[in-house]
């Protein structure tokens, strides 16, 4: 596709999505077509049972720097953008979630950043400037809020927001931290911060845009999803302290878990 690596990837991860991702692509391409810089879009198809895949190889047809990933069984987020981010080709590598609540215009927000040398731009919804519309329902703030005080309790003090789906990691970031991430699933994004973190890359926090799904309310899985986050986080806890990763006796050797 490319001569060279592209300066962006943007790492999509899609389970049964194919009715949500067609306008996100297109939307994607159609703000990346405009710039200066050569990009790909990665889907990553984490076991879809829906038609993720035709969706994505028909739409690629129609964009041209669209390509596909695929594996089986589904595994999880946090498995399926740790493939991405190692299958990605780009000088850095953009983290979006399939229902585009974040659009991939905020990378003008990133880009000083970089420049700057950092190595990872998180975007969040809880720092001066951002938007969130419609706001989150009441209950869904304070689970939120009680959440990242917990995890900035545990290892992570000053980061606001850990689960925003819209990251940005250099190349050398990404294949030095996503190959030691052993979270499959929902507390996959505080781990990799506190990885870059002790690797002693420089983490910024800008504010994004966050268009929320009106008609998502807080349910018993809503819920359940919280707590599953906090379960891999106090489990995150306890594997620093233990150097599971071998970062504290150097013999980590950089490969998956």
């Amino acid at each position: 596709m490319f001569k060279s690596a592209p300066y962006l990837s943007v790492v999509i991860p899609a389970y049964n999505e194919s009715k949500r991702l067609p306008l996100t692509l297109v939307d994607i391409d159609r703000h990346l077509s405009k710039e200066d810089f050569s990009y790909e879009i990665l889907v990553v198809n984490d076991g879809s049972k829906d038609d993720t895949a035709a969706v994505v190889e028909k739409l690629s047809r129609l964009v041209p720097h669209l390509r596909l990933a695929s594996y089986e069984p589904n595994q999880g987020k946090g498995y399926a953008v740790k493939f991405g981010m190692l299958e990605a080709r780009g000088r850095y590598r953009l983290l979006m979630d399939a229902d585009n609540s974040t659009t991939v215009d905020q990378f003008s927000k990133i880009q000083p950043f970089l420049k700057e040398g950092y190595h990872v731009v998180i975007g969040s919804r809880d720092i001066k400037g951002a938007v969130v519309d419609p706001p989150q329902p009441f209950f869904k703030r304070i689970l939120g809020n009680l959440g990242n005080i917990y995890i900035q309790l545990l290892f992570l003090p000053g980061i606001w927001d850990t689960q925003c789906g819209f990251k940005c990691f250099s190349e050398e970031v990404a294949e030095k931290v996503f190959p030691l991430s052993r979270v499959k699933r929902f507390g996959f994004d505080p781990e990799i911060l506190y990885l870059a973190k002790k690797f002693g890359y420089k983490i910024k926090q800008v504010p994004v845009h966050w268009v929320n799904d009106a008609a998502s309310l807080v349910t018993l899985v809503g819920a359940n999803s919280y707590i599953k986050v906090l379960l891999d986080v106090t489990k995150l806890r306890f594997w620093f302290w233990f150097d599971v990763y071998g970062l504290r006796t150097g013999s980590s050797k950089n490969k998956p878990a």
